[in-house]
C-alpha cells in the first residue's frame, strides 16, 4: 500500500509517496507529518543542506572507456577521491543519503561518510523483495538513532550511452569523426546510437528529484547525493535554472561536493566546501555553524 501526503512551500507543490513496506518504519527516512497535516511542515528547520558528490574516477574513467549505465567500480585514485570529498563535509549535517544504483556513487556515499564527525553509519534500504525488507531489519532503537538511511535509484544513473559503452572514446572519434562524438557527448538533444541524451537523462533524473528528494528538505532533512556526471548536471541546471545552453558546458570534477542551501522553497549554491588542509573559511550559513559547534562540543565532551 502506498500513503501519498501533499505539502506546499511558498513556490512548490510537494508530494510524499511513503511505502508501507518495513523500510519506512525501520528508519523512518521519510518524516512525514505526526497527523498527515501540511500545517506541520513549518515546524522543521527553514534550512537544509543538499551536497552533490560525483563519483570518484572508475576503473573505466581511468581506461578512457564510455562507462554510462555498466557498473564498474572504482580505482585506488577514486577510493581517495570520495575520501577527500568525506573530509570537506565532515561538518556538514547529513540526514539522508541517495545514489544511483551503480556502484561507483554507492562506493563514493560510503566512503565518504566514514570521514564524517558524526559517525553515523549508511544503511542501504532494500526495496526489491518483502524478504529483503523483511530480513534487513535493525531491532535496537539505539542502532537506528546511529544510521544514516541510503536510498538507491536507477532514476538517478548516469545516462545511457547506448553503443558507445565499452569504446575507447579516442578510437570511437577515429572511427566516427570527433565531430560526431562531441555532438553525441556535448549536445542536450542528441542521443548517441540507441542510449540517452542529455535531455532525456534530464528527465528521469529532475523528475525523480522533485518528487523523491525535494519533499525532504522542505521538511528540514540534510540530503547527500552520490551520482554521475550527467545526472548531476541534470539536476544543478534545474537548481540554478540554467538553459539547455548553459548546462552543457558545465563540467563537474569527480570526488568534488557542492553544497545547496534549501531555504523558503529556493535554492542557494554554497559552492563547494574547502579541503580540510585550506586555509581559506568556509561561508557557512548560520544554522551550518551551529551544527559544526554542537558537533565540536560532543567530541570534545
Amino acid at each position: 500500500m502506498l500513503r501519498i501526503q501533499t505539502y506546499r512551500s511558498k513556490k512548490r507543490r510537494f508530494c510524499v509517496i511513503q511505502s508501507s513496506g518495513s523500510q519506512t518504519t525501520v528508519f523512518n527516512p521519510i518524516l512525514s507529518p505526526s497527523n498527515g497535516k501540511p500545517s506541520d511542515s513549518k515546524k522543521k528547520s527553514n534550512e537544509a543542506a543538499l551536497i552533490l558528490i560525483r563519483h570518484g574516477e572508475s576503473m573505466w574513467n581511468e581506461k578512457n572507456l564510455f562507462t554510462g549505465c555498466v557498473d564498474v567500480p572504482l580505482t585506488k585514485k577514486g577510493v581517495d577521491e570520495a575520501i577527500e570529498a568525506g573530509k570537506r563535509i565532515s561538518n556538514i549535517p547529513v540526514d539522508m543519503i541517495y545514489t544511483s544504483s551503480l556502484i561507483r556513487a554507492q562506493m563514493t556515499a560510503m566512503l565518504a561518510m566514514t570521514e564524517h564527525r558524526r559517525k553515523k553509519v549508511p544503511i542501504i534500504l532494500h526495496d526489491e523483495s518483502e524478504r529483503a525488507r523483511a530480513w534487513s531489519q535493525i531491532f535496537s532503537e539505539e542502532t537506528k538513532k546511529q544510521c544514516i538511511p541510503v536510498v538507491t535509484a536507477w532514476q538517478l544513473n548516469e545516462r545511457m550511452y547506448g553503443e558507445l559503452q565499452g569504446l575507447n572514446k579516442q578510437e570511437t572519434a577515429e572511427r566516427y569523426g570527433k565531430e560526431q562524438v562531441h555532438e553525441w557527448r556535448r549536445s542536450y538533444d542528441v542521443p548517441p546510437p540507441n542510449g540517452e541524451s542529455l535531455e532525456m537523462c534530464a528527465q528521469r533524473a529532475v523528475a525523480y528529484f522533485r518528487e523523491n528528494i525535494e519533499p525532504q528538505l522542505l521538511l528540514g532533512k540534510n540530503v547527500m547525493i552520490a551520482a554521475h556526471g550527467n545526472s548531476l548536471r541534470s539536476i544543478i541546471m534545474y537548481l540554478d535554472k540554467l538553459t539547455s545552453q548553459e548546462v552543457i558546458s558545465l563540467e563537474l570534477s569527480t570526488g568534488i561536493p557542492m553544497l545547496y542551501i534549501f531555504q523558503e522553497g529556493g535554492f542557494i549554491r554554497r559552492g563547494s566546501p574547502v579541503a580540510p588542509t585550506e586555509a581559506s573559511v568556509y561561508a557557512y550559513t548560520k544554522g551550518l555553524a551551529q551544527y559544526r559547534q554542537r558537533l565540536d562540543d560532543m567530541l570534545q565532551s
